[in-house]
């Protein structure tokens, strides 16, 4: 059987694979002692001769005791019946299943790729059919097969080519819409990790957390920051002061999106704006102390200078209200 047709996808959920053309079943729910045994003359090499199909039988599942009693009942035949015989988790299965890197360029990869990159590029409020379980189970099969640190590598620099991309994309949106189209970015890119960090969570468990004690967002959201946030950062923070500044020139839920959005990626951004960003990150500003007391006293009456001079009336205070009866 050619190797490329054994590792196409062909199983199930629970990774039994089957061939379509033999329609023998390479089963992982088999008994803890089950043998397969294959087809009569059906080995390897040898040069038997076949049976005509009729009399061919399909692979079955025996226990060992069951093959056991069939050795004891048939010694003339023992040496060729055992050399028949295949143990399912023998090295021999192993080499069956083995998973080379070519392989893993030319099978698995390409169909990684392009489940990635329709999860970077739809929008938000899109749907785009993709088969997650099909997508976790080629994951989960190059993490079994040692190729681990060439997926993370693989996947981390599709990513930061995306993000590359996007960030010149960034560079050419003119300052009035500057905000809306980080806000977008942002909101997009974020919506792919929920979806990409899960369905790469055996990658993320077996070698990133292991070996390299870090965790996939985390690295996913510092390349962000790298590529997109920290190369405009010096034109988005005076935007977002200009917007803030002027009531209703950028929606309120764009800006609470792109100011925690900023806080959440490097929070040393804070200081750049310390008013802005605490309209919406609490506890950003330093605590009170009692000695300023005067001075935001001082603040809360020019206030209300300011407010009865544009024509805020407070009204005779000295009365009680008109509703109330003496």
């Amino acid at each position: 059987m050619d190797e490329d047709e054994f590792l196409e996808i062909n199983d199930d959920h629970n990774h039994n694979y089957c061939e379509d053309r033999g329609g023998s079943c390479y089963s992982n729910s088999r008994p803890r002692d089950a043998l397969c045994v294959p087809p009569v003359g059906g080995g390897g090499g040898g040069g038997g001769v076949a049976e005509p199909a009729e009399n061919v039988k399909k692979t079955s599942f025996v226990t060992e005791s069951s093959y056991l009693e069939s050795e004891s009942s048939s010694q003339s035949g023992a040496s060729a019946s055992s050399a028949g015989r295949l143990i399912l988790n023998s090295p021999s299965k192993f080499l069956m299943n083995a998973m080379t890197a070519e392989d893993y360029r030319t099978t698995y990869w390409p169909k990684l790729e392009r489940a990635i990159e329709h999860l970077l590029t739809q929008s938000p409020m899109d749907h785009i059919s993709i088969s997650y379980e099909q997508i976790y189970s080629h994951v989960y099969k190059c993490v079994c097969q040692q190729h681990s640190e060439l997926l993370y590598n693989d996947l981390i620099q599709k990513i930061a080519s995306h993000l590359q991309q996007v960030s010149s994309e960034l560079q050419g949106s003119p300052p009035e819409s500057f905000i809306e189209k980080f806000n977008l970015v942002l909101t997009q890119y974020t919506a792919a990790l929920q979806c990409i960090v899960p369905v790469f969570i055996y990658m993320n468990k077996f070698y990133i957390e292991t070996k390299l004690n870090r965790d996939l967002r985390d690295d996913l959201m510092k390349l962000f920051s790298h590529h997109v946030a920290e190369k405009h950062v010096d034109t988005l923070i005076p935007l977002l002061k200009k917007a803030d500044a002027v009531p209703f020139q950028v929606r309120p839920s764009t800006m609470a999106s792109v100011v925690t959005g900023l806080y959440a990626l490097r929070p040393d951004w804070a200081p750049l704006a310390p008013a802005l960003f605490s309209r919406f990150i609490p506890q950003i500003q330093p605590p009170t102390l009692e000695s300023q007391l005067p001075h935001y006293a001082a603040l809360d009456r020019k206030l209300q200078t300011e407010l009865s001079l544009n024509g805020f009336c407070r009204g005779d205070q000295s009365r009680k209200r008109a509703s109330e009866e003496s």
